[in-house]
């Protein structure tokens, strides 16, 4: 029940003054959004990066509705790209999309997102980092992974997201667990219909460990997006398991969450990714992040008390 009104009020611009003028807003929203421009971020960037972390970087925007806020989005992205260039991070800062920003929900939206993301791999690929298409709810997922096969005919290095609580998505990580494929496995986060998706966290949870296994086992590159200690100490034994060196996965976090575990991680050698989202617009990314999993609240308010 609490999804609905959450979604309500992420729509609603009389509860984004309200919410937008509470002091506490801002307290929470600068936890987990650390800035709303590119000059905001950038310190952000250095100081991660100078902590031995790395980087996927998300320029937050929701409800795209005309082709041209969705050339926006684009340059949005094309704007972050020129500014890292001159820090020569390489792929430890790289950018995580969603294609729904760049109007892939807009009549003939998987030609028009296919065209916007392509630009911003392509400028990627100029500064040596990569892109990562994260996943939305299951009705675009045929199109994003098509979107993702074309983009790596030419940009091999391409991310994508796949989500354990879906039950198409073991057979989908069986297809992508191949050479030079990299893959963020999480739990996911979207109000999913019984039909499509696992309801009960226990289900979800050791759905995810079926899945990981197969992406250790594979050839590819995986991303082990959670923050659950006891997911990420079964990745680590998997990794052992199937003779993965420390720099053949790596684990993702989101900043602001368990930020102690990301240095944790990185001092003893793994690879560390922190997603760090930033924009204008974090009423509508932070509410909907609510709306999507309302547990996330009592999570958030949580990770305030204990700031680790």
């Amino acid at each position: 029940m609490l999804g609905p009104v959450i979604l309500a009020a992420s729509r609603s611009d009389r509860m984004r003054r309200l919410i937008s003028a509470a002091p506490v807003t801002k307290q929470v929203v600068d936890r987990f959004i650390p800035g709303e421009t590119v000059d905001e971020i950038l310190p952000i960037v250095r100081e991660l990066t100078d902590n031995g972390l790395e980087l996927t970087m998300d320029v937050v925007g929701e409800d795209i509705t005309t082709p041209e806020q969705a050339e926006a989005a684009r340059d949005a992205y094309l704007e972050l790209i020129d500014r890292l260039k001159p820090l020569e991070l390489g792929e430890r800062a790289e950018m995580s999309v969603k294609l729904s920003m760049f109007g892939q929900a807009l009549p003939g939206g998987h030609e028009l997102a296919l065209a916007n993301v392509r630009r911003v791999v392509e400028a990627a690929a100029e500064i040596g980092t990569t892109v990562t298409l994260d996943a939305e709810d299951h009705t675009t997922l045929d199109s994003m992974f098509a979107i993702h096969e074309e983009l790596r005919k030419d940009f091999p290095q391409t991310g994508c997201v796949i989500q354990a609580y879906l039950f198409r998505t073991e057979e989908d990580a069986r297809r992508l667990a191949a050479a030079g494929s990299r893959v963020r496995l999480v739990k996911g986060a979207y109000k999913e219909p019984a039909e499509v998706a696992y309801q009960q966290k226990h289900e979800i949870d050791k759905a995810y460990v079926r899945i990981l296994r197969t992406l250790m086992e594979g050839e590819g590159y995986p991303m082990i997006g959670s923050h659950d200690p006891r997911l990420i100490a079964i990745a680590q034994e998997l990794a052992r398991t199937a003779g993965r060196k420390l720099d053949e996965y790596e684990f993702q976090m989101l900043y602001g969450i368990r930020s102690e575990e990301h240095h944790r991680l990185a001092a003893e050698g793994h690879r560390m990714r922190v997603y760090t989202a930033y924009g204008t617009d974090w009423y509508g990314y932070f509410m909907r992040r609510l709306a999507e999993k309302p547990a996330n609240l009592r999570f958030f308010a949580r990770s305030m008390i204990t700031k680790g």
